[in-house]
């Protein structure tokens, strides 16, 4: 007697999800409830009421939105959580001996992500309203008031590590995330674990001293919130721990253990690092007028702080390089119109004269 073939498994809507989106270049997913992280609006209720968000205004202004996804939107029941990789195939750490250069954090050195998530975000939210006619989803990537990260480790993309960034055990530190928030009740994954346990790296590495606590981060210190977000001129006693960085900083994601395990082979295309963003010359980016750095940095996420705060990070860092070349362009720019960039300027000159 021939045994009659068992009738194959169908994949349910969530395998079939996934698959959608790793087609679409995510080499993360899950899926949390609507109301998975329920601690997410009290901490961030604390963190502003203790002014560490500086001058991130839309942190407090939509703060009820941002601290739960029914306060954006009372009908999700589910929020799908997805993870691009944009992990480098170089050391992030390697200019810190080259401060002729200027130091650009990883995720700016290629295509603008918002861009290249918010696409693909799209597209697989279309694939489900296809699949399931009553579907209603909405799509965020990182402008709208969406808490991300603690939505990724409530849908087991990895978890917040000491540094308050998502730690993914695959993909270390180096994750890009979005999130498509619908009106199914799907399957949620299982939670991610924190196991950072004693390890302090991420906080023993910061230049600046940005984490008065473990999973506590005062935005007012972080370089990457001083050169990117920070429009006006930094505090003087935080300029020389910003070093050559120009744009952002990556070392408490770098020196991550975890990040021995992210294989760049899952980076995106899109996010490999162009050539004159990955060490650029101190003195031409000390030379750009608007119309060079509109031109340098199309379609780079570096365009939206502008030339302003770009020549001003720039100016500092020519004065924690000690290399007196840098005096005549220096000179010209303390008699900048942007008062910016000339207090930088002046800094500079001051620093590299002592």
């Amino acid at each position: 007697m021939v045994a009659e073939a068992l009738p194959l498994e169908t994949p349910s809507l969530e395998d079939r999800l996934e698959a959608v989106a790793r087609a679409h270049g995510f080499a993360a997913f899950g899926i949390a409830q609507a109301d998975a992280a329920p601690q997410t609006a009290a901490r961030l209720n604390q963190w502003l009421a203790e002014g560490r968000h500086g001058d991130m205004i839309w942190m407090e202004s939509r703060a009820a939105q941002r601290g739960s996804p029914k306060g954006l939107w009372p009908e999700v029941k589910s929020v799908i959580a997805l993870g691009m990789s944009y992990a480098p195939a170089h050391d992030p750490l390697a200019l810190a001996e080259h401060p002729e250069r200027g130091r650009i954090s990883v995720y700016a050195q290629g295509g603008d992500y918002h861009d290249v998530v918010k696409k693909a975000l799209k597209a697989v939210a279309r694939w489900l309203v296809a699949e399931v006619k009553d579907a209603e989803v909405k799509v965020f990537v990182d402008t709208a008031p969406v808490m991300e990260k603690p939505l990724s480790a409530a849908a087991g993309l990895g978890w917040q590590g000491k540094h308050t960034n998502l730690v993914s055990r695959d993909h270390g530190s180096w994750l890009f995330l979005g999130a498509i928030y619908t009106t199914l009740d799907l399957a949620p994954s299982k939670p991610g674990r924190d196991t950072c346990g004693s390890c302090s790296a991420c906080q023993d590495a910061c230049p600046t001293q940005a984490f008065p606590a473990p999973y506590r981060l005062d935005a007012r210190r972080c370089i990457s919130y001083l050169t990117i977000e920070h429009d006006g001129p930094i505090p003087v006693d935080l300029r020389r721990g910003i070093g050559n960085r120009v744009y952002g900083c990556d070392d408490c994601l770098a020196v991550c253990p975890w990040n021995k395990f992210a294989d760049t082979a899952h980076a995106h295309r899109a996010f490999l690092p162009r050539a004159e963003l990955v060490a650029p010359s101190i003195s031409d980016l000390l030379a750009l007028d608007d119309a060079g750095f509109r031109q340098v940095f199309a379609g780079s996420p570096i365009k939206r702080i502008g030339r302003g705060r770009m020549v001003r990070n720039a100016a500092i860092a020519a004065g924690n390089s000690g290399d007196a070349r840098f005096v005549p362009v220096l000179t010209q720019l303390a008699e900048d119109e942007l008062p910016m960039v000339a207090d930088a300027a002046r800094w500079a000159l001051a620093e590299l004269a002592s």
